[in-house]
């Protein structure tokens, strides 16, 4: 599998991305599956790679109608900075609220939420914790004081012992914020879910 940030050579022109467009749909749906992990009522959230973000640029070119290599390297240029690098996973945080309600009850509630997931490896006495913190480049836009988003961009950042204990041991989603009590202990990762992070972590 090719790594690296996507250039404009991955993005396909809008005639042939149309002849493949159903089978790489599909592709990327069952990708997601794996990668897209629930904690609680509210919050999921969708490990990112090279294949989520290549579908993404896809799907925004042919929604705005880009032809331009102008155009098509801006979203690259936006989405490269979503791709985790070696030692590290990059995640899209989703509060998944529907009614005017929900927004009102959780968003003010849940400031600070971009800092508060975490990747608990092992059991027992031994578990790791690695914590999320916000993308750099969204930050600004996604944070605020009394609100927050309900869409974040986040990352986990490992050491080596982290990356070698997550290819072998068991692995919990948390959500470790006061607001959040169903955060606690998290959501287990199934092991074909581990299988994909761990290529993430591995930069590949």
């Amino acid at each position: 599998m090719t790594s690296g940030p996507l250039t404009l050579d991955d993005i396909v022109d809008q005639r042939a991305y149309e002849r493949e467009r159903h089978e790489f749909r599909s592709r990327v749906i069952a990708a997601k599956k794996l990668r897209r992990i629930s904690v609680g009522p509210v919050i999921t959230l969708t490990f990112e790679s090279r294949l989520t973000m290549r579908f993404q640029v896809q799907e925004m070119a042919r929604a705005e109608k880009m032809i331009t290599d102008q155009q098509i390297q801006h979203e690259l240029d936006v989405y490269n900075r979503l791709l985790p690098a070696s030692g590290e996973l990059s995640a899209t945080l989703f509060l998944e609220l529907t009614t005017e309600q929900e927004l009102r009850t959780w968003l003010p509630k849940l400031v600070g939420v971009e800092r508060a997931c975490e990747l608990r490896i092992g059991d027992g006495g031994t578990t790791q914790v690695v914590s999320s913190s916000p993308e750099g480049e969204h930050e600004a836009n996604l944070t605020r004081d009394a609100t927050t988003s309900a869409v974040h961009y986040v990352r986990f950042h490992f050491s080596q012992e982290q990356v070698d204990a997550f290819a072998t041991q068991p692995v919990r989603l948390a959500v470790n914020h006061p607001e959040y009590p169903e955060g606690v202990p998290g959501s287990l990762l199934s092991t074909a879910t581990r299988a994909a992070l761990v290529s993430d972590l591995a930069g590949e």
